[in-house]
């Protein structure tokens, strides 16, 4: 079974048809791209996907489950996280801090552990400080751990933002644009990186992304998107080389 399914998926922004007739299946492991221009829609499908937007028309399965129009914090329970083109990280916080937000959606404790300080709440908070410092550590930057996350580099906030995601514990991870403002040397890490989380924590990868060796380099699969519809599809070498993708996107043949 499909890990996630969408059908037909439609959106309007008033009389703006941002995306039409969208459709995919991800399978379960998979590292999955979705490329295209600026404004081709892109965003608003993972938008759509997380329940930040209601679809006007369409259906999202996930996992078998039919999570069309659903909040996000619902989204996110059943298994779905994000990271974002832009971050979003609360900047006057710690790295830390930062992290330990993803957990306080499976908390266990209540409202009366929370006013009272019960017991359950001092061992509860002890074991979110100790899983968000062993998940900084996987991905190496429990030195920051206590630093302002304002503060560190582009590259680091953006592990940050990839630990936060990751400590929703996700079946699948939406990746939006993640090696934006990073150097070739990032980049190549970041490609590393995704693998290793990948195979870590079983996870199936869905990445929206314009540097085309990151994306040829990592997905088995990939659509691109103009104008909100689907101009082709395919493995990496039919698409670097697909006469509509280097008209509407490319501009020429990646080598």
């Amino acid at each position: 079974m499909p890990l996630l399914e969408i059908k037909n998926l439609t959106h309007f922004f008033g009389g703006l048809r941002a995306v039409h007739n969208f459709n995919t299946t991800i399978e379960p492991g998979e590292i999955r791209g979705l490329i295209g221009p600026n404004g081709a829609g892109k965003t608003t499908v993972f938008n759509l996907t997380t329940g930040v937007y209601k679809p006007t028309q369409g259906q999202i399965l996930f996992d078998g489950q039919d999570i069309t129009g659903k909040p996000p914090h619902q989204i996110g329970k059943l298994g779905i996280s994000r990271t974002y083109q832009n971050l979003r990280l609360w900047g006057n916080l710690t790295a830390l801090d930062n992290v330990k937000i993803a957990f306080y959606g499976r908390i266990r404790y209540g409202l009366l552990g929370a006013f009272f300080g019960l017991n359950g709440r001092y061992e509860e908070e002890r074991r979110i400080d100790q899983e968000a410092r062993e998940l900084m550590a996987l991905l190496d930057i429990e030195q920051y751990a206590d630093m302002v996350v304002s503060g560190l580099p582009y590259g680091i906030q953006r592990k940050v933002e990839m630990a936060r995601a990751l400590a929703t514990k996700p079946k699948l991870l939406l990746l939006d644009e993640p090696t934006a403002g990073m150097t070739p040397a990032e980049m190549e890490e970041t490609m590393e990186f995704v693998l290793y989380i990948r195979d870590k924590f079983n996870l199936t990868i869905w990445l929206i992304e314009h540097k085309m060796r990151f994306v040829m380099g990592l997905c088995s699969h990939i659509q691109v998107l103009n104008f909100g519809e689907i101009i082709a599809e395919g493995p990496p070498e039919a698409i670097q080389n697909h006469p509509e993708v280097i008209r509407a996107y490319l501009g020429t043949a990646v080598t």
